[in-house]
């Protein structure tokens, strides 16, 4: 290990090497994120402008569309610029940086999902205190732990990288400089990374879970309970656009951060990561405004404020 370099940069290798392929790719991750971008501002704008909005749920829903476009602008823009570089480097120290950014914005989501799960469970299943149990105070104090822990979570896995020692191959066989690839590049042991990282993922994500999980098992034998056919169908679809959501983030997520290293793909990576890290954050905003009347309503009346300005 002496005779080797140590790296102080590495590069990306990205979704393709073809050059025709990656101008291609260019344009569709730029029209991601451009949707991406305008679909949770419209969410933001349109939660902050309707009163009738300003509901514990829509609360939580502005800040997990915050939360989706900075997930997807430290993914996102750094892939762009790659795919247009003639050297696709980024320093260790940005790769670190962005691993921990990467996390932080993951942990923050999954726990903005696991409260939303909550505040259904508090609105079907014991509506009397609803206002109560969601008052804006522990919203706020919802937001603000998820934020904490996840920051927790992405230091506890960036202060442990940060001992690693990186030499000789510096090509991550990755969009983005995300832990798993880069454990695999470190000259140094990395037992000691991969016990923490799995640990803290299983523990994290597994509470976080087992919180949604808990609160749709009660919301689910709530609405069975309801005789209309009509209240039944009005009590799910106030949850179906969540139930997607938490699908489409936690089983691509969980399965990245916590599958051996043993059974690791490039092209399985790189699936995993597009779906969590890119794909869902351009999704959320569509899923809850397409099924969500007061979301729809909300918008149409802002479009129709704006056309009469006109």
């Amino acid at each position: 290990m002496e005779n080797q370099t140590t790296v102080t940069e590495f590069i990306l290798l990205g979704l393709s090497s073809d050059p025709q392929m990656q101008i291609f790719l260019f344009l569709v991750f730029l029209v991601i994120y451009l949707i991406t971008l305008a679909g949770n501002i419209v969410i933001i704008v349109v939660i902050r402008a309707d009163s009738h909005l300003h509901t514990p749920l829509y609360f939580f829903l502005f800040h997990l569309s915050f939360v989706d476009i900075r997930y997807s602008s430290v993914t996102v823009l750094n892939t762009l610029r790659n795919f247009l570089a003639a050297h696709k480097t980024i320093s260790l120290n940005g790769c670190i940086a962005q691993m921990f950014f990467i996390l932080l914005s993951a942990g923050a989501e999954v726990l903005i999902l696991s409260a939303m799960a909550y505040d259904r469970y508090a609105a079907i299943c014991d509506p009397l205190h609803y206002m109560e149990r969601m008052s804006k105070g522990i919203c706020v104090l919802l937001v603000s732990g998820a934020w904490t822990i996840g920051f927790f979570y992405a230091l506890l896995n960036t202060v442990f990288t940060l001992k690693l020692h990186f030499c000789g191959y510096n090509q991550i066989h990755h969009f983005s400089c995300e832990l798993p690839p880069l454990l695999q590049l470190s000259c140094t042991e990395t037992l000691t990374n991969q016990v923490v990282l799995l640990t803290s993922a299983v523990i994290f994500g597994s509470s976080s879970f087992l919180l949604t999980l808990i609160s749709y098992i009660h919301i689910i034998s709530t609405v069975l309970r309801i005789q209309s056919a009509e209240g039944r169908h009005k009590a799910f679809s106030t949850c179906s656009s969540h139930l997607i959501v938490v699908g489409l983030f936690y089983l691509t997520g969980f399965l990245q951060y916590t599958k051996p290293s043993s059974v690791s793909s490039v092209v399985l990576d790189e699936i995993f990561s597009s779906q969590y890290s890119v794909l869902t954050p351009m999704l959320n905003p569509i899923i809850y405004s397409l099924k969500n009347k007061e979301v729809k309503t909300a918008l149409r009346k802002m479009l129709g404020k704006l056309m009469l300005l006109k």
